[in-house]
């Protein structure tokens, strides 16, 4: 599922291609990619707006538009935006397009359809809706926000990051690489890190999204001591050269180096 970095390098490509265009159509091939709308009422809605800015919370991506609302994309599982001008180039399972008046158009790729698009009055509200936590990569949020986040709490850590009610934005992917990076065991608990440990722990978070974030969230760009590019299991630990280990953790699948991670 695309994750917080992903959906940074989504917003800043949006910026980078569709800003300031003025919206002609929009059409949209599966009704269940929309939330709240019919096709129709959420193509009247976007007809002839532009979108002026961008927003992102977690792994929402939000695009102001010049009536003062607001259009939500989630990415599901596996998606993607694309900004083509042939029709012929449009890529397969673009669910939604949206067609503008210079003659290009933006394509909301959604393989597996598990993502969502929105017509919004307000992020703040949608936020709150959805019970979203803090973003951990805003500059409003430092290492005590953090702190008061985390301490107390008595569950693992992996877990506590992949809770988008805690924090917006890290799932199970980059949760894994953070934990890598920091040398903890995927069933590390909470309360068995210390206050020090915490903040090193929010050191290694916002330095693991910003490298991530810098390499366009693509693994081949990623650093050769990272996981992601070899998160599978029995393949070669980056900084050990050990087989890192499957672990399911809350029903959800995680990797990790056994000889790198060790459990306390």
């Amino acid at each position: 599922m695309p994750e917080l970095p992903d959906v940074e390098v989504f917003r800043r490509y949006l910026e980078a291609t569709a800003l300031g265009k003025q919206i002609e159509h929009v059409h949209i091939d599966a009704e269940r990619i929309l939330e709240g709308d019919t096709p129709q009422s959420f193509g009247r809605k976007l007809a002839d707006r532009q979108m002026d800015r961008t927003e992102r919370h977690g792994k929402y991506l939000f695009a102001h538009l010049d009536d003062g609302r607001w259009l939500s994309f989630h990415f599901g599982m596996t998606g993607h935006l694309d900004y083509y001008k042939d029709l012929a180039d449009e890529p397969d399972y673009t669910y939604a397009r949206f067609d503008f008046a210079n003659g290009y158009h933006l394509g909301y790729v959604i393989p597996r359809k598990l993502g969502n698009l929105r017509h919004l009055e307000s992020v703040e509200s949608f936020i709150e809706q959805k019970e979203l936590g803090p973003d951990p990569f805003k500059d409003d949020f430092g290492e005590e926000d953090f702190l008061d986040l985390l301490e107390g709490r008595r569950g693992m850590v992996k877990t506590s990051f992949m809770n988008q009610s805690i924090m917006a934005g890290i799932g199970n992917v980059y949760s894994d690489e953070i934990l890598f990076q920091q040398r903890l065991h995927p069933r590390t608990k909470i309360k068995a890190l210390s206050s020090q440990e915490l903040r090193q722990l929010f050191g290694t978070l916002c330095e693991v999204l910003g490298t991530a974030i810098q390499a366009e969230a693509d693994p081949q760009r990623f650093p050769d001591d990272w996981l992601i590019p070899v998160r599978s299991e029995g393949e070669p630990c980056p900084r050990c050269g050990g087989e890192v280990e499957r672990i399911v953790i809350s029903g959800r699948g995680g990797y990790f180096c056994p000889s790198c991670q060790k459990k306390n």
